[in-house]
């Protein structure tokens, strides 16, 4: 069976983990998702990730999560462009979320940004997801 939405699957991975405390999950690989995972760990909402070959020779990624007095550090975790409806914006229009406190992902010409930096390069693009 194939995964018709792996962004949203690797999202449910990592509440479904952080719901039964566990200290890391394994997913596959994708650039798509490396480069999600590399704003998850700059924002530090991760503590790091793994790229590895697993005994077949197929990509996977370690992800280990992170914790504060043992509550996940991620609180929300939401996808907003799914594939069948894509969420496009201007860098006049990218939403803050709670305020600014939160992280907006967008997928830009420029590669996967924060909102923060798609802000500052004065690039709009399609709304990834919201994490808090």
């Amino acid at each position: 069976m194939s995964i018709q939405n792996p962004i949203a699957d690797m999202f449910t991975c990592i509440r479904n983990a952080q719901l039964s405390k566990k200290k890391n999950i394994i997913i596959y690989y994708s650039r798509f998702k490396e480069s999600i995972l590399k704003i998850f760990y700059n924002e530090g909402f991760i503590k790091k990730y793994i790229v590895f070959l697993n005994e077949f020779k197929n990509r996977k990624i370690k992800i280990y999560l992170k914790y504060y007095c043992k509550v996940p550090v991620i609180s929300i975790i939401k996808q907003i462009s799914k594939p069948g409806l894509r969420i496009y914006k201007s860098y006049k229009n990218l939403p803050l979320f709670l305020s600014g406190l939160g992280v907006v992902i967008i997928s830009t010409s420029k590669g996967i940004l924060s909102d923060k930096q798609a802000r500052n390069l004065n690039i709009g693009g399609e709304i990834i997801c919201y994490i808090y």
